[in-house]
């Protein structure tokens, strides 16, 4: 039987009009994006989009290879939840499950110094290690002079108010960076102090002054500072 392919009122139209929706449908269907080879999933993110992986996440995920030039920092361009692992702001990555034995755990715990006087916060360590996440007084908070650890506890004083992470006996501290905020406010040097064993970089600036490394941005072993206005977000190891 004879029919114009393309012509609107036949049969071979109305077929092609079907098949063209269906390629459009399928077009526009969301796609988890991973790639499983030897336990490790690859999950990327184009652009802004946030892509989400399937994967074991059980006993927690580790990133062991970025891909993308765009940073990678957990809770901000990558996470995990119940079903596995989701990408975000261009992050492009690896990630490998890991096993009971070898998983760290995390946990924080806020102390505060009021009034100046010492504050001693109970937790359970049994020789866990524990670092500054996180300052949150003006006042700044360094370890063995303002805060520090006993038995089971951390220890705040001289006004020190901070939120502390403690590791795993066994495991340390999860692995990868931690996203850390530091504004400028009127022009005025600041520090923001948290524990650096490897190093901080400028991921995102949020004002509009420049920041400088060096000039108006800097880093050592308990803080990131900043100066002349320069507000960022900071990853740092």
């Amino acid at each position: 039987m004879a029919c114009s392919p393309w012509g609107r009122g036949g049969w071979c139209g109305r077929i092609a009009g079907a098949v063209v929706a269906a390629l459009a449908l399928w077009l526009a269907w969301p796609v988890d994006v991973a790639v499983a080879s030897n336990g490790v999933v690859r999950c990327e993110s184009d652009g802004m989009a946030r892509v989400h992986c399937a994967m074991d996440t059980g006993d927690g995920v580790e990133l062991v290879r970025q891909i993308s030039e765009h940073a990678c920092i957990r809770e901000s361009d990558w996470g995990v939840d119940a079903d596995g692992v989701w990408v975000a702001r261009g992050c492009r990555a690896e990630f490998a499950a890991r096993n009971e034995a070898s998983a760290a755990t995390r946990s924080t715990i806020r102390c505060e110094s009021r009034n100046g006087r010492l504050n001693q916060c109970p937790v359970r360590l049994r020789g866990a290690p524990v670092r500054l996440l996180r300052e949150l007084s003006a006042v700044p908070c360094r370890r063995d002079e303002s805060w520090g650890i006993g038995r089971n506890e951390v220890w705040v004083s001289r006004g020190c108010k901070g939120e502390f992470e403690i590791g795993s006996r066994d495991g340390g501290f999860p692995p990868g960076p931690r996203l850390l905020t530091c504004e400028s406010k009127q022009q005025q040097r600041r520090s923001c102090g948290t524990t650096i064993t490897h190093g901080a970089r400028l991921v995102r600036q949020l004002s509009g002054m420049p920041c400088t490394e060096g000039q108006t941005w800097g880093w050592d072993a308990g803080r990131v500072w900043v100066d002349n206005g320069c507000r960022a977000e900071f990853s740092v190891e």
